[in-house]
């Protein structure tokens, strides 16, 4: 069973990356770049095993996100939005 994990702060992303994370809803964050351009979106929600990492790339076409991938850990997602640019 899925459950959405409230957040007070957003995840700390490590450093170096040039990349920080905006608050965009209670459990979601919009990754951008150095440029201010929008390289994703982070879901975080709550599985029986722990808190999981969605990586999401907004579709224009079909004005939809599809999801790239859940991962363990935060530091994997962003990797995942970084490398599928």
């Amino acid at each position: 069973m899925l459950t959405t994990t409230p957040a007070a702060q957003p995840p700390r992303l490590r450093a170096g990356l040039g990349l920080h994370l905006i608050a965009i809803g209670e459990n979601r964050w919009r990754l951008v770049d150095a440029a201010g351009l929008i390289v994703g979106h982070v879901d975080t929600f709550t599985e029986a095993r722990g808190i999981r990492y969605r990586a999401l790339r907004y579709h224009p076409a079909t004005r939809m996100f599809r999801e790239l991938g859940a991962f363990w850990s935060l530091d994997d997602a962003v990797d995942c939005l970084r490398y599928a640019r």
